[in-house]
Formats: C-alpha cells, sequence, structure tokens
C-alpha cells in the first residue's frame, strides 16, 4: 500500500487529518490498519461506521445473525428492506456505500473457542460489539493470549460501559469480572431493554479508542479505568481498575510486539 495520500483521500479525510495529533501520518497510519468489529448490531454498527468514514484500511466484520425488526431500533447499518438478510452482509453493503476505499471482510459465524484465534490473527485491533458476557469473556482471553489490544463495551436500559484493554500494559476484562455471571444474574438487553441512542454514544467512543490507538496516542487510551456512562442524568464517570495479579487470563503476560505499532 502507498504511503502517499492522494488528492481525493486528502480531501475525503481533510477535517481529520488538519488536527495535529492525527495528521498525514496519522491518516496513513489508518490506512495501514485493519479493525475487526465483532458484532453487527448496537455498538458493532456505529463503530464500524466510524471507522469506515475515517479511512482504515481494513474492516472485519463478524456476526452469525440475521437482521430482525427488533434490531433496527438500534443497529443504524440495518434498514426495514434488510430483514431476514445475514447482518455482516447487511452491513456490508452500506460500508462500501461509505467508503469504497476500505476493504470490509464479513464473518457470518458465532464466534467460538474454536475460531477465534484464527479469525483474529490479521488484525491490529478488535472491537467487542457482542451482547453475552460467553462471548466477551472469550474475545478478553483469546485477545490477551494473542496480544491484540482492544476495545470493550456493554449496554443496558439507560447506562453504557466500555474500557480498553492493551494486553501485558493494562489490566484485562477478567481483571475486572473474574468469571461470567450466573444465568440470569444480571439481565441482558433483551430481557430490560436499551436506547438505540446510548449504542451509538459507546459504539462510538469505542471507535474512537481504535483511532487514538491505530495513529500512536497510545497513553490516552481508555485503560486501567471503566467509563460509565449514564444517559438518564447525563453523567459520565470512572471507575479505576488494577490488574488483578492472579488473573488466569493475563497472569504473568508481558506485551507481546504487536506489527502494527512497529511500522513507522
Amino acid at each position: 500500500m502507498t504511503l502517499r495520500l492522494t488528492p481525493e483521500q486528502i480531501e475525503r479525510y481533510s477535517r481529520q487529518i488538519m488536527i495535529p495529533d492525527l495528521g498525514g501520518k496519522g491518516q496513513i497510519r489508518l490506512r495501514q490498519a485493519r479493525v475487526l468489529v465483532i458484532g453487527a448490531g448496537g455498538l458493532g454498527c456505529p463503530a464500524a461506521f466510524y471507522l469506515t468514514a475515517a479511512g482504515v484500511g481494513a474492516l472485519g466484520l463478524v456476526d452469525g445473525d440475521r437482521v430482525e425488526l427488533s434490531n433496527l431500533q438500534r443497529q443504524i447499518l440495518h434498514s426495514t428492506s434488510d430483514l431476514g438478510r445475514e447482518k455482516v452482509a447487511s452491513a456490508k453493503e452500506k460500508l462500501d456505500r461509505l467508503n469504497p476505499e476500505v476493504e470490509i471482510l464479513t464473518y457470518p459465524v458465532r464466534l467460538s473457542e474454536e475460531n477465534a484465534a484464527e479469525i483474529f490473527a490479521p488484525y491490529d485491533f478488535i472491537v467487542d460489539g457482542s451482547d453475552n458476557f460467553a462471548t466477551k469473556f472469550l474475545i478478553n482471553d483469546v485477545a490477551v493470549d494473542l496480544g491484540k489490544p482492544f476495545s470493550h463495551a456493554g449496554i443496558v436500559r439507560f447506562q453504557g460501559q466500555t474500557m480498553t484493554v492493551i494486553p501485558g500494559k493494562s489490566a484485562c476484562y477478567r481483571c475486572l469480572f473474574q468469571n461470567p455471571p450466573a444465568t440470569g444474574e444480571i439481565p441482558d438487553c433483551q430481557q430490560a431493554g436499551i436506547l438505540g441512542a446510548i449504542a451509538g454514544t459507546v459504539g462510538s467512543i469505542q471507535a474512537m479508542e481504535a483511532i487514538k490507538y491505530l495513529i500512536g496516542m497510545e497513553e490516552d487510551l481508555l485503560v486501567d479505568r471503566l467509563l460509565v456512562y449514564d444517559a438518564r442524568e447525563v453523567r459520565f464517570r470512572t471507575v479505576e481498575v488494577r490488574r488483578n495479579p492472579r488473573c488466569r487470563a493475563c497472569k504473568g503476560k508481558e506485551r507481546k510486539g504487536h506489527e502494527f505499532c512497529q511500522r513507522t
């Protein structure tokens, strides 16, 4: 991939290139980057939209579900005409129209212990837009094992939370929550409900965390902090998170050399 931006690319990304912390070099780094979004739903849709608009080189989408009517209240890449379609196909169609320069790769499967490592391998950053605890712990454990940075998030009713994990340097999801809760202990969106705008807010923060990491703003990431958003009172607060020396996911793991971060 060329290290120069074309006049069309300079015009397309002009409003972010003019930001001193990003500039042309940051835009080139975005073009070299590969981001994986897990879940083409409430969180994954806004995250994928803004990452594609920002000009990442490749964006992967993992989701084994099909579009349902109840999705449309918050999953902004899908529309009424997409009902019954694979979510990844529906999302890819919209993202291709938004920015044809970005390579959109689709994985119409459920993430599992059998396929997670293989799917994660080519990517520089992972966005966790999953909607269940089992998948969130799986993402954490595989990402930590592979040394892949990722953004965690969860949403329900009027609230959302998110944190970024840099394996070997920051606390991981399992440092904060050692094990999944018992079945039925904590209601999910299907049981408790969610406002679509909550998903949009938190998914956008996840996209921003990915962008900051990819352009080299690692010191400004939401690491060792859980950001909690209460939309009812319009308040953000952060909860300090520390690495657990007995965490069975990241205990004793030093950060692996990350290929993307070694690029110039």
